[in-house]
């Protein structure tokens, strides 16, 4: 690997040139992974893919000009001191701030390159190029700083908050929904059965615990979301599953009162608010009636505490 002090002036203009059309094919991916969803912002990966490429024929028309036909093949990780990039082109789907951030990163480490390289040029032609591409790649780091962050058109929106839905609420309410209905069974079945505050606890955290296991891993492996759209299936059965532990801890922590009527009081307090989120997120997300919302939480909650109590006293 190359020192970059030990790069020749032509060396510096190939390496310059291999930067440059690095840069603009990842931004071509970039748009391509973006134009589905966020087509305006893909639209200004493909104006800086356009620019980069501008800047690779500069660069090799003054190396030509300069050095001859002959291009030395010189790459990034041939000359130590670059940054590692993460291939994050190559995600699917591609999330705009962390497209953005990796453009602002390339645009400002390429900005120093032309700057110091500048430094080393003895062509004053050379110098000037290098110098008028520093202050091109800045413009480039302001325009990368945007993307993401600038207002997105109401189609973009839409397909965001669709997007937010299927991939965070779907599965998160799913694990809402089972750790704060079907652990009531197993917890106010100890309850009643044992009048014991601590062993109520330790069942309703292993159930708790347990279910928050068996959601996480029952949603990963339900597919991997390249056809469904449902994003990574590790990031939804994480999802879902700290969704369902939430929803039994809940109801369970409750019984850390060591006195067993307060206990139960406080628990029910809290089904009752976790009934009513679940409602909430259904009719906000689902768009599900209020009235079917709350009946069909209502009444799913109401039939597992009345199983768990039948048995806890029988």
């Amino acid at each position: 690997m190359r020192s970059f002090e030990s790069l020749s002036e032509p060396e510096i203009l190939a390496l310059a040139s291999a930067l440059e059309e690095e840069d603009a094919r990842i931004y071509d991916n970039f748009a391509s992974g973006l134009e589905k969803d966020y087509p305006e912002q893909a639209a200004k990966f493909v104006e800086m893919r356009d620019q980069e490429e501008g800047h690779h024929r500069r660069l090799l028309e003054l190396f030509h000009a300069r050095f001859g036909e002959h291009v030395p093949h010189l790459r990034r990780e041939d000359v130590r001191g670059f940054l590692k990039r993460p291939p994050v082109w190559l995600e699917r789907p591609l999330r705009l701030k962390a497209v953005r951030k990796q453009a602002a990163m390339m645009e400002a480490e390429t900005q120093r390159f032309y700057e110091v390289s500048a430094t080393r040029a003895t062509d004053p032609g050379v110098r000037r190029l290098l110098l008028d591409l520093a202050l091109e790649e800045q413009g480039h780091y302001q325009l990368a700083e945007t993307i993401g962050r600038s207002a997105l058109s109401h189609e973009e929106l839409k397909r965001e908050r669709q997007r937010f839905a299927l991939q965070v609420v779907q599965p998160g309410l799913a694990g809402l929904m089972d750790g704060s209905i079907s652990t009531l069974a197993p917890l106010f079945a100890a309850a009643f059965a044992t009048n014991d505050p601590w062993k109520t606890l330790l069942v309703g955290l292993a159930a708790s615990v347990g279910a928050g296991i068996s959601m996480g891993f029952a949603e990963a492996l339900s597919d991997d979301g390249l056809l469904t759209g449902r994003g990574h299936p590790f990031a939804r059965g994480l999802v879902c599953g700290m969704m369902t532990t939430a929803g039994g801890l809940g109801h369970t922590l409750p019984f850390l009162i060591p006195h067993m009527r307060t206990a139960i009081i406080v628990a029910l307090s809290v089904v009752a608010v976790e009934l009513g989120v679940i409602a909430w997120v259904r009719h906000r997300y689902m768009d599900t009636p209020w009235s079917s919302a709350v009946l069909q939480v209502v009444l799913g909650g109401l039939l597992v505490f009345g199983v768990g109590v039948l048995i806890g006293r029988s």
